[in-house]
């Protein structure tokens, strides 16, 4: 279903422009690892999935997505898991760890919430690739975000960073302090990037 439905958006999307990808070479080749990408509207969700294609995403989303019958369905199709963005509980670690420790590939948007703006990044990416021992891709996406933007054929383009992991030589809370520092670095750095191209 996954292959199906990210193939069949891919089509649709490309409709209104192919995306340009950059760096994707950037993207391990085995093991799992967590993809943590801006975040700006829905559009880049979907693209961000066709992208890394033919590798499978598992994306944290929030529970209300889960509530309806059709949504529900839809979600558990496309490997997304329910996350309490409120009360998160032990399974917000939980479900994401043994995904990775199965060398699957967790998609987290560390600002949380949709923006153009910068806002602090939320630490669950991070926390989730420091306690599971894997590393973290940036990945930074400037393109349409919505409809609107679709109509008037904003062009997409999408870009993976270096991996970011846990340093060896620091303590754990000091490395996880430098994880997220470089994350925030990449992301502006990235984006800057893809901006001149």
């Amino acid at each position: 279903m996954y292959i199906f439905a990210a193939n069949v958006l891919k089509i649709l999307l490309s409709l209104f422009g192919r995306i340009k990808v950059y760096q994707k070479e950037n993207l391990p080749k085995s093991g799992g690892y967590v993809i943590a990408c801006t975040h700006t509207g829905w559009v880049d969700i979907l693209w961000l999935g066709v992208a890394t294609l033919p590798t499978k995403i598992h994306y944290m989303a929030k529970k209300e997505l889960f509530q309806s019958g059709f949504l529900k369905w839809l979600m558990n199709s496309l490997h997304a898991f329910p996350v309490d963005r409120e009360n998160p509980g032990p399974s917000t670690i939980k479900i994401p760890r043994k995904l990775l420790k199965e060398g699957k590939v967790v998609g987290i948007f560390p600002s949380g919430t949709r923006t153009s703006e910068e806002v602090p990044l939320k630490k669950g990416a991070v926390t989730i690739a420091a306690n599971s021992n894997v590393p973290i891709i940036p990945a930074a996406y400037v393109g349409p975000n919505n409809f609107s933007d679709l109509f008037k054929r904003v062009k997409p383009k999408l870009i993976y960073g270096e991996p970011i992991l846990l340093p060896e030589d620091e303590s754990k809370r000091e490395g996880m302090e430098t994880m997220m520092n470089k994350l925030n670095k990449e992301f502006i750095d990235l984006q800057e990037k893809i901006k001149g191209n």
